[in-house]
C-alpha cells in the first residue's frame, strides 16, 4: 500500500525537528566551551550571553531574520515577505508543520552565528554592545548572506529548483550544503572586527589571565557536545529524510571523519610545533578540541558533496589553517577568548573552498542536481569542475565585504560613541561583579575585599 503523501511530509517535518533539537544544544555546547575558556570573574557574563543568543534570537528571527533569509526575494538579494511568520504569506495546507519546522531549524542556525561572537569579544564588550551587535547580526546581515545563498531565489543559491543552467550563478550555484561560508564565516568575520576594534584584555595583554580550575574540562565537554549536535548541523541540512535517508548518512559519515583527522592533524602539527619551540614535549588538550571544531567547520560546506576520503584530507587541511591562523592573530595582538575567529572565520572560508576542489558529480547529483526530471551535474576542481571553485570564492568574497562592511559600521558606530569596551575598573573586577550582581570576588581582587565587606573571595 503507497504511503499517503501527508504521511511522508510529516516524517520530512519530523526530521527538521530532530535537527533543530540537536543543533539547539550546540548552544549548550558553545557555553561550556566559552566558560572554560573565560576568565572566572565573567563566568555568569558569558553564561548570560548564550541565554540571550537564543532568546533574543528568537524574537528577531520572528520578526525580521526569517522573512529576510526565506521569504520570496525578487531582487534575488533579500525576502520580502514571512515577518512574524505571517500566516497569510504561506500555504499551510500544502506545506503543514513542515513551515514552522523549517522556522525551528533555521533559528537555531541563526543562534549559533551570534554566539560565534560572543566568545571572541568576551571579558571586554559592553551588555549594550552585545545587544546591539547581535540584533543586527541576526536581524538583518546573517539573514542576507542565508537569502543569496540558500534562498529559494538567491543569487549564489544551488536551490533553485530550475532545470535551466542559465538561471545558477556560474551555472551550478555555489556549494556550501550546511553553511561553512554561511554559518561560520559569517560569524568569524563579525568576530575578527569586533575583537579588533575592542582591542585586547588587559589579562591577555599582561599575561595573567585566569581560566576556571575546572576549564579544560568544560571546554572538552562543550567540544563533544557541540561534535554531537553537528550531526543535526549537517545531518539535518538534507531538510528531508524521505528519499534522502542515504544523503543524510553519507553527509554525517563525512562529518564524523573530518572532525577526527581534524583533531589528530591539528594535536600532531600544534605539538610539534610547540615542542621545537620549548625545547621539550608539549602536546596540548587543547589542539585537539579546536581541531574537531577545525575538522567540523572545514566539512560543513561539502559535508554532502563529497566522498569519505575527501572529507579525511578536508579535516587533516583545516588543521594547518586553525594552527597558523590562531598564532597569526596573537602575533597581530589581537585577543580571541575561544579562537573563535580561526575555528571559524578561517576553516570557515576553507571550507567552501574544499566544496569547491572535493566536490564529486555524483554527489552533487544526489545533493542539488536534479530538478523537474533535469539533470544538473556539476563538481568541483580535481574533478573537472573549474569553474565550481570560482564561484566558491567569489562567495567568499561576498561574505567578507558584507559581513565585514556592515561589522566595521556597527562596532565603530558603538566605539564612537563609547558604548563598545567597559572600563578598566568593570574588566578588572570582572562583568560578574560589576554588572550581574554577584557578591564572589576571584582570588586577583582579594586585595579589594576588605574594601567590599559585603563581598566573599573564592
Amino acid at each position: 500500500m503507497a504511503i499517503a503523501a501527508s504521511v511522508l511530509q510529516e516524517l520530512d517535518t519530523l526530521w527538521l525537528i530532530i535537527g533543530t533539537v540537536l543543533v539547539f544544544l550546540m548552544q549548550t555546547g558553545f557555553a561550556m566551551l566559552e566558560v572554560g575558556s573565560v576568565n572566572a570573574k565573567n563566568t555568569r557574563n558569558i553564561l548570560l550571553k548564550n541565554v540571550l543568543d537564543a532568546s533574543i534570537g528568537g524574537l528577531v528571527w520572528y520578526f525580521l531574520g526569517y522573512g529576510f533569509a526565506m521569504g520570496d526575494a525578487p531582487s534575488r538579494f533579500i525576502g520580502t515577505d514571512g515577518f512574524g511568520l505571517g500566516l497569510s504569506d504561506f500555504d499551510l495546507s500544502a506545506a503543514g508543520g513542515y513551515i514552522y519546522a523549517t522556522w525551528m531549524f533555521q533559528w537555531a542556525f541563526a543562534a549559533t552565528t551570534a554566539t560565534i561572537v560572543s566568545g571572541a569579544v568576551a571579558e571586554r564588550c559592553t551588555l549594550t554592545a552585545y545587544l546591539c551587535y547581535s540584533v543586527a547580526l541576526i536581524g538583518f546581515v546573517y539573514p542576507v548572506v542565508v537569502q543569496m545563498g540558500w534562498g529559494g531565489n538567491g543569487a549564489f543559491s544551488p536551490w533553485l529548483g530550475s532545470d535551466d543552467k542559465s538561471d545558477y550563478f556560474m551555472e551550478c550555484g555555489v556549494i556550501d550544503f550546511a553553511g561553512s561560508g554561511v554559518v561560520h564565516m559569517t560569524g568569524g568575520v563579525a568576530a575578527l572586527v569586533g575583537a579588533t576594534l575592542l582591542g585586547p584584555r588587559r589579562s591577555f595583554v599582561e599575561g595573567n589571565s585566569q581560566t576556571p580550575v575546572y576549564g579544560p574540562v568544560f571546554q572538552t565537554f562543550g567540544t563533544l557536545i557541540l561534535w554531537f549536535g553537528w550531526y543535526g548541523f549537517n545531518g539535518g541540512s538534507t531538510l528531508a529524510i524521505v528519499g534522502y535517508g542515504n544523503l543524510a548518512a553519507k553527509t554525517m559519515c563525512t562529518t564524523t571523519i573530518s572532525a577526527a583527522s581534524g583533531a589528530v592533524f591539528t594535536l600532531i602539527l600544534g605539538s610539534v610545533l610547540d615542542t621545537r619551540a620549548s625545547g621539550k614535549p608539549v602536546i596540548k588538550l587543547e589542539y585537539a578540541n579546536n581541531g574537531v571544531l577545525a575538522g567540523l567547520v572545514g566539512i560543513t560546506s561539502a559535508c554532502a558533496t563529497v566522498e569519505p576520503y575527501g572529507a579525511f584530507f578536508i579535516g587533516a587541511g583545516a588543521a594547518p589553517v586553525y594552527v597558523f591562523a590562531s598564532r597569526l592573530l596573537v602575533k597581530l595582538g589581537i585577543d580571541d577568548v575561544v579562537d573563535a575567529i580561526p575555528v571559524h572565520g578561517f576553516c570557515g572560508a576553507y571550507g567552501v573552498i574544499s566544496a569547491g576542489l572535493w566536490t564529486t558529480p555524483h554527489n552533487y547529483l544526489s545533493a542539488y542536481g536534479i530538478y523537474d526530471g533535469a539533470e544538473k551535474t556539476c563538481a568541483g576542481l580535481f574533478y573537472g569542475g573549474g569553474t565550481q571553485l570560482v564561484a566558491n570564492f567569489v562567495f567568499i568574497l561576498f561574505v567578507l565585504v558584507w559581513t565585514g562592511s556592515w561589522s566595521l559600521l556597527i562596532f565603530g558606530l558603538l566605539k564612537a560613541m563609547g558604548q563598545l569596551r567597559v572600563t578598566e575598573q568593570v574588566e578588572d573586577d570582572g562583568m560578574d561583579v560589576s554588572e550581574h550582581g554577584s557578591n564572589v570576588l576571584i582570588p586577583q581582587n582579594k586585595a579589594k575585599v576588605a574594601a567590599m565587606p559585603d563581598m566573599e573571595p573564592v
